[in-house]
C-alpha cells in the first residue's frame, strides 16, 4: 500500500515542488509549475488514510470542526514538507509543498548582487513579493542564511509554519511558529521587541496589525524582512497603504519613506531548455527619489524611476524578462506571457 513517504520520495526524485491529495483523483504532482496526475493507485479511502496519518488526534478534531490546518511535516530522514489540510465537498484534501533540505545560496538561485546588498542593510524594511509558488520563502531563507553566515546578530523568524531550519552560525537564530510558539504574527512581532533581535523575518504581512507592528519594528532600528502576495513594486506600496484607514494613510506614507530599503517582486518562469525555472525580478530600491515619490503619493511614477535606476540595482519586471530573452534563457513567448505590460515588453524588441 502506498505510504506518505512513498509519495514524498517520488516527488523529490522527480524534482516536483508540490503534491495534491484528494479523494477524487490519484496523487497529483506539480513540476516546473505544471500539474501531472500520477500512476499511483487511486483509492479514495487510502488517500484519506494518508492524510489522517499526518495528523494528531487533536488536529483531526480541529479539522473536523471546519478549520484548515497548516503545519510542517518531517520525515525520519529529516526532509521537511509544508502541509495544508482542508475540507472540500464533505471530504478531506491536502496540499503539500516539498521543501529543500538545504538552503540555496544567492548563486544557486541566480539572484543579482543587489540582493546581497539588501541583506547587508543594518536596519529598515525589505519586502519580497510575488504570487503563491514564486519562491519568496526560498529567497528570504537565502537572505537569512547570508546574514547568519556573515554577521554576528540575533535573528528572529516568525513563520506559519517554519519552512527552513537555520543553524546558529555567526548569528544566533530563533524561529517561532504561529500556532505553536505564538498565537499570531502581530502578537509575535509585538513581543519580539522585548527579545533583543537585530533582524526579524515575518513570514507574511497579512493584516493591518501585522503591517503596523512590522513598520514599528523597522522604525525602532531593526532590519525587518517580509513577504506580500503582490506583483510589482508600486502595487506593493499601494497595498500596504490601503491596509490602513484613510485618516492614517499619509502617516504610513511618511513612515515608509523613512524605513523602506527595497521591494523585490519575483516570478518563476520556465527556462527555454525545458529543465526547470528561474526567477525574473523587479527591483525597487529605497533611494531618495523613490522615497520622495512614496511620501508624495506618486507611486504611479515608480516605474519610470526603476527604468532609469539601473545604477542603483533597480529594474522593472519587463526589462528583466527582456534580458532573459536576449540571453536565450527563456523564449520570447514565455517573456511575453509573464510581462506585466505586453506593449512595453514588445518595445524592447522593436515590435
Amino acid at each position: 500500500m502506498t505510504s506518505f513517504l512513498d509519495l514524498v520520495n517520488y516527488g523529490r526524485r522527480n524534482d516536483c515542488s508540490d503534491i495534491h491529495l484528494s479523494r477524487e483523483l490519484p496523487p497529483v504532482f506539480r513540476k516546473n509549475g505544471k500539474l501531472y496526475q500520477s500512476d499511483f493507485e487511486h483509492n479514495p479511502q487510502i488517500i484519506e488514510n494518508l492524510i489522517f496519518s499526518l495528523l494528531t488526534p487533536d488536529e483531526q478534531q480541529t479539522l473536523a470542526s471546519g478549520t484548515d490546518l497548516d503545519f510542517c511535516h518531517v520525515t525520519p530522514e529529516g526532509l521537511r514538507q509544508r502541509v495544508n489540510v482542508y475540507k472540500q465537498q464533505g471530504s478531506y484534501a491536502a496540499a503539500i509543498r516539498l521543501l529543500n533540505d538545504t538552503i540555496p545560496s544567492f548563486e544557486d538561485l541566480k539572484l543579482p548582487p543587489i540582493i546581497r546588498k539588501l541583506a547587508s542593510e543594518p536596519r529598515g524594511l525589505i519586502l519580497i513579493t510575488g504570487p503563491t509558488g514564486s519562491g519568496k520563502s526560498t529567497t528570504l531563507a537565502s537572505m537569512i542564511d547570508y546574514i547568519n553566515t556573515n554577521r554576528a546578530v540575533h535573528i528572529l523568524t516568525i513563520e506559519d509554519p517554519v519552512e527552513y531550519k537555520h543553524e546558529h552560525k555567526r548569528s544566533i537564530v530563533h524561529q517561532r511558529e504561529i500556532g505553536v510558539d505564538a498565537s499570531s504574527f502581530a502578537q509575535a512581532l509585538r513581543s519580539s521587541l522585548r527579545e533583543d533581535p537585530d533582524v526579524i523575518l515575518v513570514g507574511e504581512m497579512r493584516d493591518y496589525e501585522t503591517v503596523s507592528a512590522a513598520v514599528t519594528a523597522a522604525e525602532t532600528g531593526h532590519l525587518v524582512l517580509s513577504t506580500l502576495h503582490t506583483i510589482g513594486a508600486a502595487n506593493t506600496i499601494d497595498r500596504i497603504i490601503d491596509v490602513f484607514p484613510p485618516h492614517s494613510q499619509q502617516q504610513i506614507r511618511t513612515q515608509l519613506s523613512s524605513i523602506l530599503k527595497g521591494v523585490v517582486t519575483q516570478q518563476l518562469v520556465p527556462l527555454a531548455s525545458g529543465e526547470g525555472r528561474m526567477a525574473a525580478l523587479e527591483v525597487l530600491i529605497g533611494t531618495d527619489a523613490v522615497l520622495n515619490l512614496i511620501r508624495e503619493n506618486k507611486t504611479h511614477q515608480l516605474a519610470s524611476v526603476m527604468q532609469t535606476g539601473g545604477r542603483d540595482g533597480m529594474k522593472t519586471l519587463n526589462a528583466d524578462l527582456a534580458m532573459l530573452v536576449r540571453d536565450q534563457k527563456i523564449s520570447y513567448e514565455v517573456g511575453l506571457e509573464w510581462a506585466s505590460d505586453k506593449q512595453e515588453f514588445n518595445q524592447y524588441f522593436g515590435r
